[in-house]
């Protein structure tokens, strides 16, 4: 399998990129981002880019994969809505657009999140957005498209969020993660569950395109 990775950088790309690099199935990663990912490995490559809204210029580096793991995103907080909608939705569209166009039997994989409002008229401004995206990337004619909604998500392997108020949150919650993981298992996931549930759903598909927390521990048994 030949994997396009979108945000390899944050905390959920990190795991899943280390998931890819260690997994036989997969055999290159083109990761894409506004930074390299300071990683050196023979099937890793690293694709910078400036400007998220045309691909125009790399048609020929996108091509030839058979999945796009995307999971570049940022926090809501303290941001304006058009602002908000401008990364996670219109960045998100430009990147998929493009890529149905070059690679059309492809899966896309979107990491969304729990709560997402896929009536796209709720109250909450991330979730519509959120929602809004969803759709649009349902309605493109990939082979195949799954939206993953993780809950909390524990890092693993020296991962870090670069959100400070998720590391503030992570580490004074690391004690406890174990013992939550064991009594809500619905709502808690790992950086290398959503990596290996990503790797198994586009090799093997779902039953279902939108996954939530306790699907994405399911299906990265």
């Amino acid at each position: 399998m030949k994997v396009i990775l979108f945000g390899a950088t944050g905390m959920v790309g990190q795991g899943v990129l280390r998931e890819c690099l260690i997994d036989p199935a997969v055999e290159r990663v083109l990761a894409v981002g506004r930074s390299a990912t300071g990683q050196q490995h023979a099937k890793l490559r690293d694709l910078v880019l400036r400007d998220f809204l045309d691909f125009s210029a790399v048609t020929s580096e996108l091509a030839g994969y058979d999945a796009c793991f995307f999971c570049l995103g940022v926090s809501s907080a303290g941001m304006k809505e058009a602002d908000y909608r401008r990364v996670t939705y219109d960045v998100t569209l430009a990147a998929a657009r493009s890529l149905v166009t070059i690679n059309p039997a492809m899966t896309f994989i979107y990491v969304s999140g729990a709560g997402t409002d896929s009536s796209e008229r709720g109250r909450r401004m991330w979730a519509r957005v959120k929602g809004q995206t969803e759709n649009a990337l349902l309605g493109l004619p990939f082979r195949s498209v799954y939206m993953f909604r993780p809950a909390a998500i524990q890092p693993l392997h020296g991962i870090r969020s670069k959100t400070g108020w998720y590391r503030l949150l992570y580490t004074a919650t690391r004690p406890l993660l174990p013992l939550l993981r064991a009594l809500f298992p619905k709502y808690i996931t790992t950086t290398e569950q959503v990596g290996r549930a990503m790797i198994a759903v586009a090799a093997k598909g779902a039953d279902k395109r939108v996954l939530e927390n306790d699907d994405i521990n399911a299906a990265a048994i």
